[in-house]
């Protein structure tokens, strides 16, 4: 007789419980040796405050009402619940806050697409430092967990959130096309995108310019190719990334980044730079982060704030992946990957 599970949630034997707790230990080890400080949180919090994070942070996927009616949802990602941290424990402290977490997550998806409603996220929140150097150590502090991974083929794609939302307010598409533009970039669906750009009622140059815009990909040149399609947004966005590029290069960072103007997350609540993580041995995106410099002022405290989360089970596929490619084909050079899902 079989004994169902909800779709989207998973039993772990202990061999493979073993091998996560490695994995675990191993990357709250190498944010540790950054200066982050390890928090947990309620998995359940207050829904009002989790949906400080806008109508367009991570889905929450359950909620429910206690003994007194208060309406309660369980948390479907670490940020939010560290801002309401730092502005409830750290007042009065001087920042910044460096502070990491190993913690379940829950969100609403379709686990028909293999996608999981429960699952491991781990991470860091870095609160008080500013751009460019804030975003600079963070990507550190990743790079540094993803080889503690044994991950060295991974490639950080660096992105950011505001280029593109920008640059359809400077050629005044509306809200309505905006919104599905959007929706296609956070998709990587560059078919659809184009498809409505073609319904957009604007120039051939202008036109242009939003369908290519998203395939530059690569090192700084792609900022020379950027600044040569024009505009204002495109040319603060560029600024902004080549700050953070030569400030990763400047400390030794940048050979696994990948400058990346179609990069879009879906969380609403990125502001600058945006980060994806992933590794060509799998197809999924292995975590992402970026700055949320607007988040912390929800919360009664305007910070500066940059952070990421890595998807535990999913960096433990790609280690097997990447043992299986050690064993068979030895050290190869890294390829850029394919944007993932």
């Amino acid at each position: 007789m079989t004994h169902p599970i909800p779709p989207g949630t998973r039993d772990i034997l202990p061999d493979e419980m073993r091998e996560l707790r490695r994995l675990s230990v191993a990357l709250i080890e190498a944010f540790e040796r950054f200066g982050y400080g390890e928090v947990s949180t309620p998995t359940i919090e207050y829904e009002e405050v989790l949906a400080r994070g806008g109508e367009s942070g991570a889905p929450v996927a359950y909620r429910f009402f206690d003994e007194r009616g208060e309406l309660l949802a369980m948390r479907s990602d670490m940020t939010i619940p560290i801002a309401r941290l730092i502005a409830n424990r750290y007042a009065g402290a001087e920042p910044p806050f460096r502070l990491c977490y190993l913690a379940t997550a829950y969100r609403a998806v379709r686990p028909q697409r293999g996608q999981m409603r429960e699952f491991t996220q781990a991470g860091v929140e870095l609160v008080g430092v500013p751009a460019p150097q804030g975003t600079v150590e963070v990507i550190e502090v990743l790079s540094a967990a993803l080889d503690a991974a044994g991950l060295s083929r991974a490639v950080i794609g660096l992105g950011d959130a505001d280029l593109y939302r920008q640059l359809l307010d400077e050629l005044g598409v509306e809200a309505g096309a905006s919104e599905r533009l959007l929706a296609c970039l956070a998709a990587h669906d560059h078919v659809g995108l184009e498809a409505e750009v073609a319904r957009l009622d604007l120039g051939a140059g202008e036109r242009e310019t939003l369908v290519r815009l998203p395939t530059l990909r690569g090192g700084p040149e792609v900022l020379d190719s950027a600044r040569d399609l024009g505009g204002a947004a495109t040319a603060r966005a560029s600024e902004r990334l080549a700050a953070t590029y030569d400030g990763l290069r400047a400390r030794g960072g940048a050979d696994r980044v990948n400058l990346d103007l179609g990069l879009l997350r879906d969380l609403g609540y990125y502001t600058g730079a945006i980060l994806e993580v992933y590794d060509p041995a799998l197809g999924h995106v292995l975590g992402g982060g970026g700055r949320y410099d607007g988040l912390m002022a929800r919360f009664g405290w305007p910070l500066p704030a940059v952070g990421f989360a890595l998807h535990l089970e999913r960096l433990h596929v790609a280690q097997a992946e990447e043992e299986r490619f050690a064993a068979t084909a030895g050290d190869g050079p890294a390829r850029g990957p394919e944007r993932g899902s």
